[in-house]
């Protein structure tokens, strides 16, 4: 039996389609129109979906959509009736897309399919975006019991919920609902700190430990009343997205007395200071929510879904106080994993099919579920571009080659095996470097992402070797957990960071990995095994065999503003419009020095560097 999931019409589409229970594939539509966090209806994910699964022509036998589209329109109408007439001009904004797609979700699924030669299967479900949620995180994961926390913005009127999972059932059994969400007020912040809500999130993040959290009185006496179990009340008063098509009004802005910083305007002391504070109360309050779950569900295992459990920082808090035995993440926990969420839902919940689960292996995959290359597509695609390389058709050599490079300070794009399902790259379609190196963390960030220098990488470092390096005791193969480098690796220094300015600050030398470690001594921990990322874990092991350092940096192949490669043809041109050295596409590696003179337009970039 053969369910195809969708998620749509907010931000990052996706579809799945699972078979007798097993998931087969899973992506996100924008990997296929190169439109970051793309919201339309996922055609081509879909297509590549079905076609790995055997063929449009199979069929399929139900479709489960993430979302209920008329209880989300109930609340809309009803919060536009609460605020009327301030909220007129966001009502005239959101009527015609609702009442020309977004309202008549079927009709639409049914026109996609039968573009794509695909009859409407009789069974279509609506799951709620919280059991959505709430199903991507419990099914997949390993264990037979669990509490499971779903965090995020809003779906339909939930924005946090709390539920139960044995075996195959799975009962919410608490809720907060809208205006008050944990979500919302992130964005709000990401908003204020001159970042992009729904994208500029981790960036926020990743500034906050350059401030001070002096504000958290400030927030917490004036916009947020925080109970013992995590719930809370927000002061509408300071925020406008109710009425406007802003997040904060005026009042927000006098009660810190300063605007909402530009997006690319200078990153103060004062900005940083606000980052701060809003991670340190989202901490507390993900924390709250945690001993909540603990106490109320008596369980040893925790599961997490929702835009909000993306926030490693606050995920790393829980495992470190020992909260609960055992914490795993959703690696797709945005609305792209409710696609995902909705087919397991529908098999395990509506159908009653059995689940199996042992407590020690997830269900996904690694989350390597989206398109892979033949290394005949691959050599058409060079050779059609007149590319210069050479092949090395043993793996052992090949991952020896790619770790010579690395070993020589040379900066890699990796793109080999099936894409990664959710927003991390985990070593299929990565960019990859020296963890020890002084200047690397610069260099990637300026001169190949094109981003914020002050933005931290990602360890990618071998399964066995993790707990050696870091204050982490569990797997962390989706780089959602935040851990300290262990003490006998930090360098001694600091105490004048206040006179320095970001750029001093941030290549500042703290640890004997000064390119992962954060200016906390904190880094975002993936853990890398050989059962789910053969090449990348023989090329991390064949770097060990050449350094002693069994870790490397792991960050998305893609530049500031682009989704994550998804084509031979979408590496290759990364590669050529940056500063990287070697590209490692299939069994084929590259230097840039080799290769032939490459035409390209300017327009890229004033389109890519402008989040």
């Amino acid at each position: 039996m053969r369910i195809l999931g969708i998620s749509c019409f907010y931000h990052d589409s996706a579809a799945c389609v699972l078979e007798d229970g097993v998931i087969i594939a899973a992506a996100q539509e924008e990997r296929f129109t190169r439109v970051r966090h793309d919201p339309a209806f996922p055609t081509n994910a879909v297509r590549y979906c079905l076609a790995e699964a055997g063929g449009l022509d199979q069929g399929v036998d139900a479709v489960a959509f993430y979302d209920k589209p008329l209880l989300t329109f109930h609340r809309l109408l009803e919060t536009y009736l609460s605020v009327a007439p301030t909220g007129f001009k966001q009502y005239l904004e959101a009527m015609p897309n609702w009442m020309k797609t977004r309202i008549w979700v079927e009709p639409e699924i049914t026109s996609q399919l039968e573009s794509l030669g695909v009859g409407m299967p009789d069974d279509v479900y609506f799951l709620s975006h919280h059991e959505s949620h709430a199903a991507s995180a419990f099914f997949p994961s390993p264990y037979r019991e669990a509490a499971v926390l779903t965090i995020d913005g809003v779906g339909e009127w939930d924005t946090a919920t709390l539920a139960v999972g044995r075996g195959r059932d799975l009962q919410i059994v608490q809720d907060m609902q809208f205006p008050h969400s944990l979500g919302l007020l992130y964005n709000a912040f990401t908003y204020f700190t001159g970042f992009r809500i729904n994208s500029g999130e981790y960036k926020m993040m990743g500034l906050a430990p350059y401030g001070e959290p002096r504000y958290v009185d400030l927030i917490r006496d004036n916009l947020i009343d925080i109970k013992e179990d995590g719930s809370f009340r927000l002061d509408m008063d300071y925020f406008a997205y109710l009425s406007d098509l802003k997040m904060i009004n005026s009042k927000f802005t006098d009660l810190f007395g300063m605007v909402p910083r530009n997006v690319e305007g200078p990153l103060t002391q004062e900005y940083r200071d606000v980052a701060a504070s809003i991670q340190k109360v989202t901490e507390e309050i993900v924390l709250r929510l945690a001993r909540h779950a603990r106490r109320k569900t008596d369980m040893r295992n925790l599961c997490l879904a929702g835009g909000v459990a993306l926030n490693c920082v606050a995920n790393g808090k829980i495992v470190e106080e020992g909260i609960f035995d055992h914490v795993w993440i959703q690696p797709a926990a945005g609305d792209a994993g409710g696609a995902l969420g909705a087919c397991l839902a529908v098999w395990h919940g509506s159908l009653e099919k059995p689940r199996e689960a042992d407590d020690r292996v997830d269900c996904m995959q690694g989350s390597l579920l989206g398109p892979e290359f033949s290394r005949d597509q691959i050599k058409a695609y060079l050779d059609h571009m007149g590319c210069n390389y050479d092949e090395i058709e043993e793996d052992e050599k090949w991952a020896g080659a790619v770790a010579e490079y690395i070993a020589n300070q040379k900066v890699v794009g990796l793109f080999r095996g099936r894409m990664e399902f959710g927003p991390r790259a985990l070593g299929s379609r990565s960019i990859i470097a020296d963890a020890r190196s002084k200047e690397m963390q610069s260099t990637v960030n300026l001169k190949i992402k094109y981003r914020e220098s002050f933005r931290p990488f990602a360890p990618a470092c071998l399964a066995e070797h993790v707990s050696d390096y870091f204050e982490l005791d569990q797997d962390s193969p989706y780089m959602l957990l935040v851990s300290q480098l262990r003490d006998e690796f930090m360098l001694p220094g600091g105490g004048d960071e206040e006179t320095l300015d970001l750029t001093e600050w941030v290549n500042r030398v703290r640890s004997e990995f000064p390119a992962i470690t954060h200016v906390d001594g904190s880094a975002r921990v993936q853990s890398v095994t050989k059962e789910w990322s053969p090449y990348f874990h023989a090329i991390i092991s064949a770097f060990k065999e050449i350094t002693d350092c069994p870790m490397v940096i792991n960050t998305s192949f893609n530049v500031r503003g682009e989704p994550i490669v998804c084509t031979p043809e979408d590496a290759y041109k990364c590669f050529r419009r940056t500063e990287m050295d070697t590209l490692a596409i299939g069994p084929f590696i590259l230097e840039k020095a080799r290769q032939p003179e490459w035409v390209d337009s300017d327009a890229w970039r004033e389109e890519f560097t402008t989040d």
